[in-house]
This record gives C-alpha cells, sequence and structure tokens, in this order.
C-alpha cells in the first residue's frame, strides 16, 4: 500500500463522493475508514449513504415530517434522520 498525504486523501474522498451511485457497500466502507484514519470529516456526504449498510442511497424511501427529513434503507430497512 502506498503512503498518503491528508490532501491526497482529501482529493480521493471528493473524487470517490462525486459519483458515488455506481459504489458497492465495500468501497463506501472503505472510503469512510480512509476518512477516518486521516481525521477527514465528511459532514454531508455521510447522508449520501446508509450507516447500517453501507449501500449508497438509489430509490429510497424518503418522507419529511416535522422538520426531519427521513430516509428508509431499500437494502436493510434501516432509517435515517436527518434535520432540516
Amino acid at each position: 500500500m502506498k503512503k498518503l498525504s491528508k490532501t491526497d486523501a482529501k482529493k480521493q474522498i471528493e473524487e470517490f463522493f462525486s459519483e458515488i451511485k455506481n459504489k458497492t457497500p465495500k468501497e463506501i466502507k472503505k472510503i469512510k475508514k480512509l476518512s477516518m484514519r486521516f481525521n477527514v470529516p465528511l459532514k454531508e456526504k455521510r447522508k449520501l449513504f446508509c450507516k447500517k449498510c453501507y449501500s449508497a442511497y438509489r430509490n429510497s424511501k424518503i418522507r419529511i415530517k416535522n422538520r426531519y427529513k427521513i430516509i428508509e434503507c431499500k437494502k436493510c430497512g434501516h432509517f435515517s434522520r436527518w434535520k432540516i
């Protein structure tokens, strides 16, 4: 494995999330570990995948209720609630 700097890791993470719809849960988990290793916050990008099964939110069920955005993962059925 080649050595990465923090800026290289940031670039790699940005590039990865630009086309997250085509990624597998294994790849998403790998990128999340990379961001944790280099202490790079994902911020808004963490809302693009399920935190339980790491699958990208494709065709998931989205509801808005009482100032919360509720997203149901199609794969595992997990609910993510984000404040609007």
